[in-house]
């Protein structure tokens, strides 16, 4: 099952790139929510969502590296070569 989850394709590249995307945007999103939405007379709330904007930006890069790493792997070159740009 290991072995399935590190294969590469054309579309999980494209699909990492995607979900990186939108957690930068998410993330974005919800920092900007914690700071001009979020009520003031709950902090917790607020500490909520920054929390949740944080692990966001921290998974964008992460899941970016994660692509990358994936593709320099041997035998990921002949695959990736058969892609469509």
């Amino acid at each position: 099952m290991a072995h399935r989850l590190l294969m590469l394709g054309c579309k999980t590249m494209r699909d990492g790139v995607v979900v990186a995307s939108v957690f930068f945007i998410g993330a974005v999103l919800l920092f900007l929510a914690a700071q001009h939405i979020v009520s003031p007379s709950a902090p917790v709330l607020g500490n909520l969502v920054l929390f949740f904007a944080l692990v966001m930006i921290v998974m964008a890069p992460v899941i970016l590296i994660s692509t990358f790493l994936l593709s320099v792997l041997p035998g990921a070159r002949e695959k990736l070569e058969k892609c469509e740009h």
